[in-house]
């Protein structure tokens, strides 16, 4: 969701700079300067800031959510991991030389055919 409102407000920036204009109902629509929005969104960020002193509450439900989704990502990732253990075979791992080969280059020593 952060995701989403962040990139909808990078692209809102970048649509003020592109230079065209703006026609509404037949006649030249009001346009804000990109420096007038860069400012109002410097003065929105650092309200949003302060969000903390005004209503302590917010930030007490942010911060219980924000561990909850960590304590859900660990157990994902856990599952995961799991998963992928039991699916891989690791008897295959011992078998051959010690080395890792890939194919793409011969191994020193063994000598190519």
């Amino acid at each position: 969701m952060g995701f989403l409102i962040k990139s909808a407000f990078w692209l809102s920036l970048v649509l003020l700079f592109i230079p065209f204009d703006a026609v509404e109902g037949g006649h030249k629509a009001d346009t804000v300067s990109p420096v007038v929005a860069l400012a109002a969104a410097r003065e929105a960020a650092t309200d949003i800031g302060h969000i903390c002193a005004r209503k302590p509450e917010v930030c007490t439900v942010g911060q219980e959510a924000l561990h909850t989704i960590g304590i859900r990502a660990r157990a994902g990732a856990k599952l995961a991991y799991e998963m992928l253990d039991k699916h891989l075979d690791k008897s295959d791992l011992g078998k051959g030389d010690d080395a890792l080969t890939t194919g793409s280059v011969a191994s020193a020593g063994k000598p190519e055919k």
